[in-house]
């Protein structure tokens, strides 16, 4: 599999960029950015794209959690971003909140339906992510050094 990603130049030397390259409408294939579309999809993406949410959405896969169940299985999260994060979530339907009313009261976290069909993407998306660490590390540490030296 390395020997294939070779080819497929994911190697940090690899600089060649076509002539027609637009970073603009490199996403999707198109110009799709600049379309009103696409522009109501950003702020979905910036929830997915945001690591405490994905935290958030996988530690649910497996089951209901506490607030306090959550905020001690994610290292280093605060209690105002889990907050933030857990409205984002639920204001975007992919996680629900119950409050049982106890004393004190019981508060627990699921996902949806719609939370559940994005655990598969964001497992994708994190095993990318362990496939590539090498290469990638290897191109932050390239960028660094010839930053180093301007």
């Amino acid at each position: 599999m390395d020997q294939l990603q070779e080819r497929k130049n994911l190697l940090p030397s690899h600089k060649i960029v076509p002539a027609s390259y637009d970073a603009r409408s490199a996403t999707a294939g198109g110009p799709c950015l600049q379309s009103a579309g696409c522009k109501n999809v950003a702020p979905v993406l910036n929830r997915v794209g945001d690591k405490w949410s994905m935290m958030i959405v996988m530690i649910l896969a497996n089951g209901s959690r506490r607030f306090s169940e959550l905020k001690r299985e994610i290292d280093g999260i605060s209690q105002r971003m889990l907050t933030l994060s857990l409205r984002g979530l639920e204001r975007d339907g992919l996680v629900t909140r119950t409050v049982t009313p106890t004393i004190p009261p019981r508060v627990d976290y699921e996902l949806t339906e719609l939370g559940i069909s994005l655990r598969e993407p964001v497992k994708a998306l994190g095993e990318w992510a362990i496939e590539h660490i090498a290469c990638i590390r290897a191109a932050q540490e390239h960028y660094d050094r010839a930053n180093d030296r301007v």
